[in-house]
């Protein structure tokens, strides 16, 4: 089953920006819809967005109008664009293959986002 490697977290400023990046193993990564979660110290997994393998987006309401997601079939990478951050998104962000409820594959490592004045 497919396996993702997710990058690009770090330390921000409230009000700044992160670009995370989720490398997939596997060519069927093209046929499935993938989510971005994250989890906060104590707290479960978050569903933050969710895209199909031809575009469309969902996204929770905490982050619309702030996080994009996107995608690069080629590459078998998705993207998720997070701006104008505020310290409640501090959390470890990973994705995964999407389906209502629980996802549909096992959590990686995860990449850490802490946004902290």
């Amino acid at each position: 089953h497919v396996q993702f490697v997710e990058s690009g977290g770090g330390f921000v400023q409230p009000g700044g920006s992160l670009r995370l990046s989720c490398a997939a193993s596997e060519i069927m990564f093209r046929v499935y819809v993938i989510g971005w979660y994250r989890q906060a110290p104590g707290k479960q997994h978050e569903e933050v967005a969710r895209i199909t393998s031809n575009g469309f987006t969902h996204y929770a309401d905490s982050v619309g109008g702030r996080f994009t997601i996107s995608r690069d079939n080629a590459n078998l990478t998705v993207y998720l664009q997070m701006n104008s951050l505020k310290p409640e998104d501090t959390a470890v962000y990973y994705c995964n293959v999407w389906k209502p409820g629980d996802p549909a594959g096992s959590w990686g490592r995860g990449t850490q986002v802490i946004v902290s004045s």
